[in-house]
């Protein structure tokens, strides 16, 4: 008889170890003009949708440019404002990759986006040399200063942290997941992602998708990585464009000296970083940059790694992995 009870636990035991396989907590939805996809393991099945959606709002009402009286917003128009920890952040981090890019990378150029209706201001596309070199008269970051208590600045000075402030979404979700000891997740808005951890559910790590760079606005993936404590972000220029009433075609990522559109054989640009918000801002920039320029500039900076998509002269696709990115 107690050999039969025992065999009935042993028989019940590998039967609830069947059914209790680890299963992601996920969540979806809008934000940031994109769409945004969480999954991650919680040992106590907690869901954390509330506190997510509040620190999206949290987020938009410090930096959208999209908002008129979020934080930035006010600041643009030389309001009195007292900016939180985030617009603090992500105007420290924009600083450091202004000065490490020698200004390639600089939020002040907003207004001139907005010019080439590429911002929130819509149906302006004003191209004409005279509009751009005065909006270029109040680009430039070195003359944009943080004390303790207040702001140096020009007065028309103009930031725009969009080519950032995604990625530090993302950061501000992960910690959050980690302050509440989640260690396995995967944090998506838009493509750009931070991961930490292995899938839970597939027992394996994390895998993530290179998007090709497609002109038709399909869809495809040609290259997969497995991504871990890191964060990874990706610019194009294929789909986020202009063309005026002569057809010409107008990339998305100004020239920070000039004021037009950078001139680049670039398609994609693939960062993976320490964390988002750095990976976010350095894809903008090497987007700008091109590849040899990259090159040196990784020389420098070893915990980067960087994959191009880009055109050869006869037309055809070309990628170049840099500093050991993944396979």
């Amino acid at each position: 008889m107690r050999k039969f009870l025992v065999l009935l636990v042993l028989v019940f035991t590998i039967g609830s170890c069947k059914e209790d396989k680890p299963e992601n907590i996920k969540y979806s939805g809008p934000v940031f003009g994109t769409g945004f996809n969480i999954q991650y393991y919680s040992e106590t099945n907690t869901n954390y949708q509330k506190q997510i959606d509040s620190l999206f709002t949290v987020i938009n009402n410090s930096l959208s440019t999209y908002i008129p009286d979020s934080d930035i917003s006010k600041w643009n128009r030389n309001e009195p404002v007292e900016v939180d920890e985030h617009f603090t952040k992500v105007f420290n981090a924009s600083k450091k990759i202004f000065k490490e890019s020698k200004g390639v990378f600089d939020p002040t150029i907003g207004n001139v986006v907005n010019a080439w209706n590429f911002g929130p201001d819509e149906n302006k596309f004003l191209t004409d040399s005279a509009t751009i070199a005065e909006l270029m008269k109040d680009v430039g970051f070195d003359r944009v200063f943080k004390t303790t208590k207040k702001f140096i600045r020009p007065d028309n000075a103009y930031l725009d942290f969009n080519a950032i402030a995604k990625g530090y979404g993302i950061d501000v979700i992960a910690d959050f997941l980690e302050s509440k000891g989640v260690r396995n997740y995967l944090v998506d808005i838009g493509g750009d992602l931070r991961a930490s951890g292995i899938n839970k559910e597939k027992e394996n790590g994390w895998r993530v998708g290179i998007e090709d760079p497609n002109f038709d606005e399909s869809q495809s993936y040609s290259k997969a990585i497995t991504i871990g404590n890191k964060g990874m972000a990706t610019s194009g220029t294929y789909r986020k464009f202009k063309i005026d009433e002569n057809g010409v075609r107008y990339a998305h990522i100004i020239d920070t000296k000039t004021g037009y559109p950078t001139k680049t054989n670039v398609l994609s640009v693939s960062v993976i970083a320490p964390n988002a918000m750095l990976a976010d801002g350095y894809a903008t920039t090497f987007q700008a940059m091109g590849v040899e320029k990259t090159e040196k500039f990784l020389e420098h900076h070893p915990e980067l790694k960087v994959y191009f998509i880009y055109l050869d002269d006869s037309g055809g696709f070309k990628s170049k992995g840099l500093n050991n990115f993944p396979q």
